[in-house]
């Protein structure tokens, strides 16, 4: 068994879609990024390369490779298990969104079963959870700002 850990962060700014998990998300700021910003895909990503001492998710798709400019996150994610996992398989993954607002309590479920399904997993291995920031802690609480945290067991 191996245990990786993965973390991700983006600026939130107008006229970008918020995607989180494959799941575009109703809200009038998304991430400024190279690909479509999945925080929460790139943290997932990061994870299963450091379960697998493999580098990091700029390591694999640089930002200063144009094949990548608004790249779905999502197909990257199924290069890494197709190319990278094997012979592993994930056990489950632990992931948690810091996020002012929107609320994602509706959107949780959705997600989950969103990546289940591109993972090839079972929706009790996917585990995900939302916080704010209280309001609190400059961009990420007034709003401006979205992090992602993700731990995945392979073996």
């Amino acid at each position: 068994m191996r245990i990786g850990t993965g973390w991700d962060l983006h600026r939130l700014v107008s006229k970008r879609a918020l995607v989180l998990g494959g799941v575009v998300i109703p809200s009038d700021k998304g991430e400024a990024a190279h690909s479509d910003g999945d925080v929460l895909v790139h943290a997932i990503i990061d994870a299963l390369l450091g379960s697998l001492a493999k580098g990091d998710i700029g390591s694999h798709f640089p930002d200063t490779d144009p094949a990548y400019k608004d790249a779905d996150s999502m197909q990257l994610l199924k290069k890494v298990l197709s190319e990278d996992l094997p012979p592993y398989h994930i056990e489950n993954i632990d992931t948690t969104l810091i996020l002012q607002t929107p609320k994602l309590r509706p959107h949780i479920e959705a997600i989950r079963k969103n990546l289940a399904k591109a993972m090839g997993l079972k929706l009790e291995q996917v585990s995900v959870k939302a916080k704010t920031a209280e309001g609190i802690l400059g961009e990420l609480g007034s709003g401006d700002a979205v992090i992602a945290q993700a731990t995945v067991l392979i073996s």
